[in-house]
């Protein structure tokens, strides 16, 4: 068993964990954090991703022990005093989804791409198709998905 330390949706914890706990396994698991539902396993669908000291990752691919000290954002993470964000609440109003599966991992690589497009003016529908890429959704054809992000 490995030490860890890691903060969570604003909240610090202090956990002892196999050396090969998945981060997507000890989120859900061991901290009840269901918000951030499991895919693939391997790293080609996108559902599981989540923030990483600021930066959307794969929860599948990160071991927890590679957690410790870092601060981990989930889709329930971002939401501030129960009020959603605003990329949170134009999926909900624009219904950016379909069976709602992907829509966790899709909501927190599209956080992850506004983040780092801030302040540099409109993002181009070419940058979130790409930013998204990364993030499969089997229901739709995007379009919503991408138009949402845009809207934000």
């Amino acid at each position: 068993m490995t030490h860890i330390s890691v903060k969570v949706d604003g909240t610090t914890y202090e956990d002892d964990v196999e050396p090969r706990l998945l981060l997507i396994h000890y989120l859900r698991d061991r901290l009840g954090l269901t918000g951030t539902p499991i895919g693939c396993d391997t790293s080609n669908c996108g559902t599981c991703t989540v923030e990483l000291d600021g930066t959307a990752v794969k929860s599948c691919t990160v071991l927890a022990v590679q957690a410790d000290g870092s601060e981990v954002t989930t889709v329930q993470g971002l939401a501030h005093d129960g009020e959603w964000t605003a990329l949170q609440r134009t999926f909900h109003e624009r219904h950016a989804l379909q069976c709602g599966y992907c829509t966790p991992g899709m909501i927190m690589a599209a956080a992850d791409l506004l983040a780092r497009h801030e302040g540099d003016g409109p993002i181009t529908e070419e940058e979130v198709r790409t930013g998204l890429g990364g993030n499969l959704c089997r229901c739709t054809g995007y379009k919503k998905i991408v138009k949402t992000v845009l809207a934000v």
